[in-house]
């Protein structure tokens, strides 16, 4: 049952992150680091506190209590995480969209749900997944297997969308909904999509990094709350946190490119609907913010070893795959590439079946 409800919560995650930019389309006026930028100070400062503060009445205390190495530490993988973010326009520009995005969220699926278990091999922690244990076990081998197996979705993905490039001959559009200029340089290109792809795999760093804040959180909820399990918002303190880090580090991006690009203009134009592009940036960043939530919930059934982080990639990728074809990104396709972005879809939610079941055997 843990397992089940498990999925449904990364589901709900990977739905709110797969689908999040879409209010974003809905503004008027705005370069993309302006809207990022208002998007943004609901994502990091308004709604997660006061999501840690609906579920964790003390959180505060709690940061105030923890060692200043913890807190460093969890805010300097957040910063890192922001930076693979920024990272990723750069490889999409050197590589194309399929094939940056392909290689970058691969290497953010691989690195983030193994590197802590192969870290855990050789430094035991109770609780902690290690990847002996794992190589070992058969839930541990099934959970692997779905990771390989997403990550074959993942390429046949990333063909269908270099097919869908050269058919339509149009400017690729990232995943930010901004259009660029590919200037196809591999190598370069490579280079910046690994360093992006290890960054960007940082988050799940800042949770490992912060989990004695969760501890205690789940602790205290606990013993107020007997025999009910494990606490499922214990993380939302842990994500106050990572979040300053990520804020740090897109908000000296967001202000370089305002002011390369002299955008900071559009917070003083007129005939520019201000109030609606506020709210629309709000609904983008909170529903940007409830991926986290949502992921907080899964982890506390399936823990935060590899299973929540294959889930939660997969989810995003998979339903951000699902709104390119429900807004008629594909369209105009020859049947052979709708067939195979089709074929990767599938791939990717066989690969989540697998993680679910492995999960099932512990």
């Amino acid at each position: 049952m843990n397992a089940l409800l498990g999925v449904i919560f990364h589901f709900l995650g990977g739905f709110a992150s797969g689908s999040f930019y879409m209010p974003y389309k809905k503004v008027k006026g705005w370069q993309w680091e302006t809207f990022w930028l208002i998007g943004g100070l609901f994502s990091w400062i308004i709604v997660p506190p006061l999501a840690a503060f609906l579920t964790i009445p003390n959180f505060w205390s709690i940061i105030q209590s923890e060692s200043s190495s913890i807190i460093g530490f969890t805010f300097l993988f957040g910063a890192l995480w922001g930076i693979g973010g920024f990272m990723y326009g750069l490889g999409v520009r050197y590589l194309g969209v399929a094939l940056g995005s392909s290689i970058m969220l691969g290497l953010t699926m691989v690195i983030g749900s193994l590197l802590p278990s192969i870290y855990y091999e050789f430094n035991p922690q109770d609780g902690k997944d290690n990847i002996g244990l794992m190589l070992s076990s058969e839930w541990g081998k099934m959970v692997l297997l779905g990771l390989l197996v997403c990550v074959i979705g993942i390429i046949i993905s990333g063909k269908a969308g270099v097919m869908k490039d050269k058919e339509l001959q149009t400017d690729a559009v990232d995943p930010h909904g901004v259009e660029v200029k590919t200037e196809y340089k591999f190598g370069l290109g490579l280079i910046v999509a690994i360093i992006s792809g290890v960054l960007s795999a940082c988050f799940n760093f800042g949770l490992e990094a912060g989990k004695p804040m969760a501890n205690v959180a789940n602790e205290a909820w606990k013993l107020a709350n007997p025999n009910q399990g494990e606490f499922l918002f214990q993380n939302n303190v842990t994500y106050v946190v990572v979040l300053w880090g990520g804020m740090a580090s897109n908000l000296i991006g967001c202000l370089y490119l305002s002011f390369k690009n002299k955008s900071y203009t559009d917070y003083t134009k007129k005939n520019v609907p201000a109030v609606k592009n506020i709210l629309f940036c709000a609904l983008a960043g909170t529903m940007w913010f409830l991926q986290f939530f949502f992921y907080g919930m899964g982890e506390s059934k399936m823990g935060n070893g590899p299973s929540s982080w294959i889930l939660h990639m997969a989810f995003i990728i998979l339903i951000a795959n699902l709104w390119g074809v429900i807004i008629k990104e594909w369209k105009g396709v020859s049947r052979k590439t709708i067939s195979t972005i089709v074929v990767g879809m599938l791939v990717m939610f066989v690969s989540i079946l697998i993680v679910g079941y492995g999960n099932s055997l512990r």
